[in-house]
């Protein structure tokens, strides 16, 4: 299954967490979904956002520039 790219860089919250939710709402079970974030809201609402609905997240990167995470939609 090939995994999508969700850049959200330019994006400042709450519109980066909006359309992470879409994306993510969006995924079939066991999609994987690679998400970037520079915004420091985004970088903490987005992974909490996932954590507390069920989905498996993995830190690709956190560097002060950038937030890179890879999203897995899990049974709940």
């Amino acid at each position: 299954m090939e995994t999508q790219l969700l850049n959200l860089m330019t994006e400042r919250c709450p519109m980066a967490l909006l359309l992470a939710k879409r994306a993510v709402n969006a995924l079939s079970l066991g999609q994987k979904l690679e998400i970037h974030v520079s915004d420091s809201g985004a970088r903490q609402d987005i992974p909490r956002y996932l954590i507390n609905n069920g989905y498996a997240i993995e830190i690709q990167s956190d560097s002060p520039q950038s937030l890179i995470l890879f999203v897995t939609k899990m049974q709940r």
